[in-house]
């Protein structure tokens, strides 16, 4: 028998038969496991550089998200200092300064080395202040941030 005629009579046989294996209850598919195997190989170049590229991101995705943390603490100390000096704000802008802080403290409890001591009197400063203004109701008024907006550009 000639290498021809294998291939012809037992190639064929051993094709149709590797098409139709199936184990019960679990499917076995040569075909599918082949696939991977030359797919693996082939791509293999390319996910160790998408590996690559993930990583990278995700060191910036994480840079990213410090740098926002810092801001965000910035801003908070910031408004803190104005409250001291002391600067006047309306009821939003200790509604945006409070929502500023939940993000901050977030951010913080899910990143445990992060360094937060630098803000945690300020915070605590902010919302003793807030609680005071809230009981007395003596928030800035609009009006009156605005009439003192133009008192500061008639002064430059």
């Amino acid at each position: 028998m000639t290498i021809q005629e294998l291939l012809a009579g037992g190639g064929g046989l051993v094709l149709l038969f590797l098409t139709l294996v199936q184990i019960a209850p679990v499917k076995i598919n040569p075909w599918s496991a082949l696939a991977k195997i030359v797919g693996k190989a082939v791509n293999e170049d390319i996910t160790s550089r998408l590996d690559g590229i993930e990583t990278k991101l995700d060191g910036h995705i994480t840079m990213d998200d410090r740098r926002t943390a810092d801001n965000r603490r910035a801003q908070i100390l910031h408004f803190n200092n104005e409250l001291l000096r002391p600067i006047e704000h309306t009821k939003e802008e200790f509604v945006e300064v409070l929502a500023k802080i939940d993000d901050y403290e977030r951010y913080c409890e899910e990143h445990p080395d992060y360094p937060n001591n630098r803000a945690v009197l300020a915070i605590e400063n902010i919302r003793e202040v807030y609680k005071e203004r809230l009981k007395k109701r003596d928030f800035l008024q609009e009006s009156r941030a605005r009439d003192a907006e133009e008192d500061v550009h008639a002064e430059d």
